[in-house]
Order: structure tokens, then C-alpha cells, then sequence
């Protein structure tokens, strides 16, 4: 059976807007910044986590923003994600933007749940903070994985604006990526059945 995994990086207030600064967010740019040496570090839990996983969930524009920027990457993390199966949630009948990826329509929950029992292994979801609140409320998601930058950025998008349920987590691993960047690993205290 499958598990969903979120895995995003957030600036230490919860922003996950614009994270290379290419999106004309004026405080964008936030992870290469504030990330500095420490982003060696982090490409090696991306790639051992990318590794591990045997599919990506996205939303539409998260599969926009990745399939423009990932498929002319030829790095170990690159391959392994242009690689990988990629599920992408859209209302659109508008075909993804990214390699080896299919259309999730209709009702997400059923979908996800179908999902979940088709992929044996981590189902990533990648910067997708609209998909990853609705997972998280109705109880699909087995794991949250946070690296959050050194960085208030007070303004911006953030992971779970405006969440319509209270959801209890335990902190199940806390590490150090480099010197400054905190991973976070946070697990659902009650799984919901669906």
C-alpha cells in the first residue's frame, strides 16, 4: 500500500511562495539565499529521498513550475524525478507539463485513495500546498517532511493558509541539513479511514 508524503521547503513563518524567484514574488528567491552552502546538503536528502519514492502526486501549476525547470536537468535528483511516475491533479483536460505523468480528475479523494492502494512505496507530493491541505484533511496523508530555511519572510504564500480542520501531527524526526536548514518529519497523530 501506498503512502503520501509531503515534502516541501517553507521559510521559517510557513512561506513556500516562490522559491527561486522566477515567479515576480517580490520577496522570492528565498531558497538559493538563505540557503547558501547548505544546499549540498540538501540536494543529498532530496536525491537519497526521490530515491526511495515510487511516484509524485502534484497539482497543476506544481507540475507547470517542475516540468519547465527539471527536464533539461541531468543531475542523479533530476533523472530520478523526470524518471518517476507523476500523478497530476487538475480540473483541465490540458495535457501535464512534466515526463511520464497522468491526469488525476474527478473526485480527489477517491482518486488518492485509489492511488494509494495501486503504488506499493512513498507517493511524494511536491510543493503543491492546495492539494497537500485537502489530503491532509481528509486523512491521506501518512507523512509531512518540512525543511524549513533560516529566513521570515512575513508575507506569501504558505503551506497551510486557511486549513478548515484542526489536525494533530507528532514530530517523529528532527535533523540538521548542513548548518542552518531544519528537516522536520511529522506523522498524522489519527489516521482517518477512506
Amino acid at each position: 500500500m501506498g503512502q503520501v508524503v509531503i515534502s516541501t521547503n517553507a521559510t521559517l513563518d510557513g512561506v513556500v511562495e516562490d522559491p527561486d524567484g522566477k515567479e515576480g514574488f517580490a520577496l522570492g528567491g528565498w531558497f538559493a539565499e538563505n540557503g547558501g552552502a547548505d544546499l549540498d546538503a540538501w540536494f543529498e536528502v532530496a536525491t537519497a529521498e526521490a530515491l526511495h519514492a515510487e511516484a509524485l502526486l502534484l497539482g497543476r501549476r506544481s507540475d507547470e513550475w517542475f516540468g519547465r525547470r527539471w527536464t533539461t536537468r541531468s543531475t542523479e535528483l533530476a533523472n530520478r524525478l523526470n524518471s518517476l511516475p507523476k500523478y497530476v491533479v487538475s480540473s483541465r483536460s490540458e495535457q501535464p507539463v512534466w515526463t511520464n505523468a497522468t491526469v488525476v480528475s474527478g473526485n480527489v479523494v477517491d482518486e488518492v485513495s485509489k492511488l494509494k492502494q495501486t503504488v506499493a512505496g512513498e507517493i511524494l507530493v511536491y510543493a503543491s500546498a492546495q492539494l497537500a491541505r485537502g489530503l491532509l484533511k481528509h486523512g491521506l496523508v501518512d507523512e509531512l517532511r518540512l525543511v524549513v530555511f533560516p529566513v521570515v519572510l512575513g508575507a506569501g504564500r504558505r503551506l497551510f493558509d486557511q486549513t478548515s480542520a484542526r489536525t494533530p501531527l507528532r514530530l517523529v524526526k528532527s535533523e540538521t541539513i548542513g548548518e542552518n536548514l531544519a528537516f522536520l518529519t511529522y506523522r498524522p497523530e489519527v489516521t482517518r479511514d477512506h
